[in-house]
C-alpha cells in the first residue's frame, strides 16, 4: 500500500467527518479520498484521533478486537492482514439485553469468542498456544459492527479509520475452554428469531481464534500498546455475518451449550 503521509488537517477532517455520521445517524462517503494515498497507518491515526475525542468526553478503553480474520473479506479488500479497532465501555450491550436500533445506523451481528486477560502482553510468545497463560476466560460473543461509511462502500483505509466498523458487543454469561484444540475445534450457530443465519467453527478464525489473539497482540506491541490484564478482545468472526432489522432476536451458541443474545428494539422513532 502506499505509505504517503496526508496533513495532519487531512486526518482531523476524515476524523471529523466519521464523528458527524456517528452523531448525525448519517453516513458519510469513503474517507479514502480524503486520505489518498495514505495507507493504514494514517488511517489508524484517525481512528486514535476519535478514539481519544471519546476519552475525554467520559468514556474508557476496555480492550480491542479484531476485524479481517476471514479470507473471503480479506480478498474482497485486497488485503492481506486482519486490522483492529478499540473497545470502549460505551459499547457494551448486557447478555439478553435489547440494543436500541436509533443507535445504529446499518448494522450487522457476527458470533465469535471473545478473551478476557490475566496478564499484560507486553512480549509476545513465539506460538499462539503460548498466549492461554495469559488467557482468563473465553466467553461467547456477538459483535454488532456498524458502518459510518454510506452503503458500506469500504476499503482497507475506511474500516480501519472508522474503528474497525465498530459498534457495540456482548459478552456472555458462560465460558468456554481456552486451549488451542477445543477454541479450534469449536462449533458455533447464530440464530435470528429462531431461523440459524451463520455457522461456523473456530479454525474460520485465521486458524484459531488464539492466532488471531497472537496477530493482535504481535500489532499493539509493535505500535507501542500492548495489551494489558482485564483487557477484553473480541478475536473474529467464526462465520459470515447478518444484517440486522428492528425487531430481531439473535443468539449463537457454541459447542452445542455456551450461549450469549441480544435483541433489537422494533421501532426507529424520530
Amino acid at each position: 500500500m502506499p505509505t504517503t503521509t496526508p496533513t495532519y488537517h487531512a486526518l482531523r477532517e476524515a476524523a471529523e467527518q466519521l464523528r458527524q455520521a456517528a452523531l448525525s445517524a448519517t453516513p458519510v462517503p469513503p474517507v479514502r479520498a480524503i486520505l489518498a494515498p495514505a495507507g493504514a497507518k494514517a488511517a489508524y491515526g484517525v481512528q486514535r484521533l476519535n478514539i481519544e475525542a471519546r476519552v475525554r468526553a467520559g468514556d474508557a478503553i476496555v480492550g480491542r478486537k479484531i476485524g479481517l480474520t476471514s479470507a473471503v473479506v480479506q480478498a474482497q479488500l485486497g488485503v492481506t492482514e486482519p486490522d483492529f479497532g478499540t473497545l470502549l465501555r460505551s459499547m457494551q450491550v448486557p447478555h439478553e439485553g435489547t440494543v436500541d436500533s436509533r443507535l445504529l445506523l446499518q448494522p450487522r451481528i457476527e458470533a465469535e469468542i471473545a478473551f478476557e486477560l490475566s496478564e499484560s502482553i507486553t512480549t509476545v510468545p513465539g506460538r499462539p498456544e503460548e498466549l492461554v497463560a495469559f488467557i482468563r476466560y473465553a466467553r461467547p460473543a456477538l459483535e454488532i459492527v456498524d458502518s459510518r461509511i454510506a452503503d458500506w462502500n469500504i476499503q482497507i483505509v475506511d474500516t480501519i479509520a472508522d474503528n474497525a466498523s465498530s459498534g457495540l458487543f456482548v459478552l456472555g454469561t458462560g465460558t468456554l475452554p481456552a486451549d488451542l484444540e477445543s477454541l479450534t475445534s469449536v462449533t458455533m450457530r447464530l440464530e435470528r428469531n429462531g431461523e440459524v443465519v451463520s455457522t461456523g467453527r473456530g479454525s474460520d478464525c485465521l486458524g484459531s481464534p488464539l492466532s488471531s489473539l497472537h496477530w493482535l497482540a504481535t500489532a499493539m506491541c509493535a505500535v507501542g500498546q500492548p495489551l494489558h490484564a482485564g483487557d477484553i478482545v473480541l478475536s473474529g468472526a467464526l462465520g459470515p455475518m447478518s444484517a440486522v432489522a428492528p425487531g430481531d432476536t439473535f443468539v449463537a451458541t457454541f459447542g452445542g451449550a455456551d450461549a450469549v443474545s441480544v435483541s433489537f428494539s422494533d421501532k426507529r422513532s424520530s
